[in-house]
């Protein structure tokens, strides 16, 4: 399933969404001072904030199979609940984008340890 020369760093996991999860948040505060024309970028980071709020203090993140079928779990989801985005289905989009990036990244176990803001 991953790269048996690196093993499955759950703390590291977490550490990574929790960074996204904050950068998430201000990219959000960015688009909305930039006003009308950032929708689409509000939009994405609310995406992004919403994968990240899911699966940040979920016990899965110990162990990568039950991580990669918790990721599976949320893609399969048909509604992604959220309020004061601008247009559903471009934040469905981008939530179900998220998601896939998040199982190939959980898939080849990389890409856990960029925790910069900007990737």
């Amino acid at each position: 399933m991953s790269n048996p020369d690196k093993a499955w760093d759950g703390a590291q996991v977490r550490i990574w969404l929790e960074r996204r999860f904050a950068a998430a948040k201000l990219d959000q505060a960015a688009a909305d001072r930039r006003g009308y024309d950032a929708q689409d970028d509000f939009d994405k980071a609310a995406a992004e904030e919403w994968v990240c709020r899911a699966l940040k203090n979920a016990d899965t993140t110990n162990e990568q199979a039950a991580f990669a079928a918790h990721i599976k779990t949320l893609a399969a989801q048909a509604d992604y609940p959220a309020t004061g985005i601008y247009d559903d289905a471009r934040f469905h989009r981008n939530v179900r984008g998220h998601l896939r990036k998040l199982a190939k990244m959980t898939k080849a176990n990389e890409g856990f340890e960029k925790t910069l803001r900007y990737q």
